[in-house]
């Protein structure tokens, strides 16, 4: 069997296609609320639209699969600065597959790529304050906890904190060398 770099032990990260518009409108409002993009209901024509558009830019989606081609998740990296060598990235992981792992592999996948093949030196993202196994996660990986934003977003009837967290590629590689 071939290995590839985008292969983990549980699951592999692949691009998004055209097709998964499906994916995106499945969506329960939980996984939208967790990347701030809850939205009025789009037609299957905007939804290709944006899928479309997405492939053109920089920035890397990826879709999470298991090994028998269920879809896990995704995960995305944003504001990719070269010339100081920062990232960003978001998150979601399907609701039967939280706590088995698939979050920390695929942002393990990303970042060593991130760090060891492009060679930026820092990630940030921000993770909301009501999704707490999503900051333990951070927490455990070795992100820094940088700072907070307050009141940055309102779902769920109430406005929540921003949690910035930040991990060189020094720390990186000494926690996950």
């Amino acid at each position: 069997m071939a290995v590839t770099y985008w292969t983990g032990e549980n699951l592999t990260l692949r691009a998004i296609q055209p097709e998964d518009i499906v994916i995106f409108d499945s969506l329960d409002d939980e996984i939208l609320r967790n990347m701030d993009s809850l939205h009025f209901p789009r037609s299957a024509n905007n939804m290709r639209e944006w899928v479309e558009e997405q492939l053109e830019k920089d920035e890397f989606r990826f879709i999470a699969v298991e090994s028998d081609n269920n879809i896990v998740g995704m995960i995305e990296t944003f504001d990719c600065d070269r010339k100081n060598g920062t990232f960003g990235y978001y998150l979601a992981v399907f609701e039967p597959y939280r706590g088995k792992g698939f979050a920390k592999e695929m942002i393990l996948m990303v970042l060593r790529f991130f760090f060891l093949e492009l060679a930026y030196q820092k990630v940030n993202t921000t993770v909301y304050s009501f999704n707490n196994p999503s900051i333990r996660l951070h927490e455990k990986l070795g992100f820094m906890k940088e700072g907070q934003l307050r009141k940055i977003i309102f779902t769920k009837g109430a406005y929540y904190d921003g949690i910035c967290f930040g991990m060189t590629r020094e720390e990186f590689e000494l926690n996950h060398g």
